[in-house]
């Protein structure tokens, strides 16, 4: 535990970690005050050293196979939760510091999403089954960040308030063309066949995530004006009077920034616009979490604005609007980690421990990044011309109103 301990004393600031060594060895760390009280255990004497070498990763796979137990009635939430609020002192470790400087060196080869290799990084996330994401998130498959009009609103209702403020931006008209760049489950494609009278082409690499969109389309009486198409988004052709892009940007990889937003520019017809709606970081450019990056989505990267900006510069696109979400993805991961721990059981019995201990784990994880690390949700409008987007956002705000007055009363409650 030497290593460990110096790495703990200096990191563990706010609340208090106990931890009980391979031996059975009591060592305290932190003052107990301005954060949670957790004791864990250590099974084996090698995750000491792996812990103190790999912090980020090596707690998760150890707490994913057995080897790190969460002691008297705590949960891994407890743990990150300590580890959130003490943040600040891991990053400035010495050791940890060298790490971090080696993932931002190493982040474009991590990232290097050319095409296939993109198709395979989202396949491993997005092929997982059908009925495992039908567990927990709401009943459209909306697996991106909801828009809540306040903090208790129901994750249902704020899934369509999501997609009902990406129509409005959109400022649609019965018979317009859209491409949607990752198109999930379908249900923004359907939200905007149905209410806006839209024609939809939405491409996607997953296989498993496009059979369930078809089906969908077929059920929702829509399948003659939306299209899905198994393609990566540098291969799509044709021009649409809007372009949209829910959740992508994370996929796309920092060295392909500027791939991804001349594409949306290529695509857009004399006088259309696009949005843009992505996870970014408030803070400078950084690396992907080796846990992330290793289990959950490899070939992705959380850009800051800056990063977003040099690359709608370099793609000659005007950014006519930008919003941002500072909670929203907090209240989203949240009630998307309830909903999974009340169903824990059968995840188990669908995809076994481990694999419900790392979902858990990341759940988790980007909830409390959303919280009190730098993590948001940005939307960008963009155009080729300034004056393509109404120059005064009031036509959001109208549009809105006037979609959910179309809405059926059950789609809404």
């Amino acid at each position: 535990m030497r290593l460990l301990s110096h790495l703990l004393k200096r990191f563990v600031r706010n609340g208090r970690l106990t931890v009980l060594d391979h031996a059975g060895t009591r060592h305290v760390f932190g003052s107990g005050q301005d954060g949670p009280d957790v004791t864990i255990r250590f099974t084996d004497k090698a995750v000491e050293r792996e812990i103190f070498l790999n912090p980020e990763l090596k707690s998760a796979e150890a707490y994913m196979d057995g080897r790190l137990l969460v002691e008297h009635g705590g949960s891994i939430y407890d743990l990150l939760l300590l580890f959130s609020v003490n943040r600040t002192g891991l990053a400035a470790h010495p050791i940890q510091r060298s790490l971090r400087k080696a993932w931002k060196m190493l982040k474009r080869r991590h990232q290097a999403n050319i095409v296939g290799v993109a198709a395979d990084n989202a396949r491993s996330h997005y092929d997982l089954p059908e009925a495992f994401y039908r567990l927990w998130l709401d009943k459209g498959m909306n697996y991106s960040c909801a828009y809540f009009s306040h903090p208790d609103e129901d994750l249902e209702s704020a899934q369509i308030n999501k997609l009902r403020h990406i129509a409005a931006k959109l400022k649609l008209e019965p018979g317009m063309t859209v491409a949607e760049i990752g198109s999930g489950w379908g249900s923004l494609a359907i939200y905007l066949a149905v209410h806006c009278g839209a024609r939809v082409t939405a491409i996607n690499v997953s296989t498993d995530q496009l059979a369930t969109a078809r089906r969908r389309v077929e059920e929702a009486g829509v399948a003659d004006k939306v299209t899905f198409v198994e393609i990566d988004y540098r291969k799509l052709e044709g021009q649409f009077d809007r372009v949209v892009s829910v959740g992508m940007m994370e996929h796309v990889g920092v060295a392909h920034f500027e791939d991804y937003f001349g594409t949306v520019r290529k695509l857009l017809k004399p006088g259309g616009f696009a949005m843009i709606h992505a996870i970014g970081r408030m803070s400078p450019p950084g690396s992907t979490a080796p846990f992330i990056r290793k289990y959950i989505f490899p070939g992705g990267y959380v850009p800051a604005l800056s990063e977003v900006f040099a690359a709608t510069e370099q793609s000659g696109l005007w950014v006519d609007d930008c919003e941002i979400w500072r909670l929203h993805y907090y209240w989203t991961i949240k009630a998307w980690r309830e909903r999974f721990l009340a169903v824990r059981d059968e995840v188990v019995a669908m995809q076994g421990e481990r694999f419900a201990r790392m979902w858990e784990f990341y759940l988790v994880a980007v909830e409390l990044g959303f919280l009190h690390g730098s993590n948001m949700v940005y939307q960008l409008l963009v155009s080729s011309k300034r004056d393509d987007v109404p120059v005064i956002r009031d036509y959001i705000v109208d549009d809105e109103r006037a979609l959910a007055g179309r809405e059926p009363a059950a789609e809404r409650a």
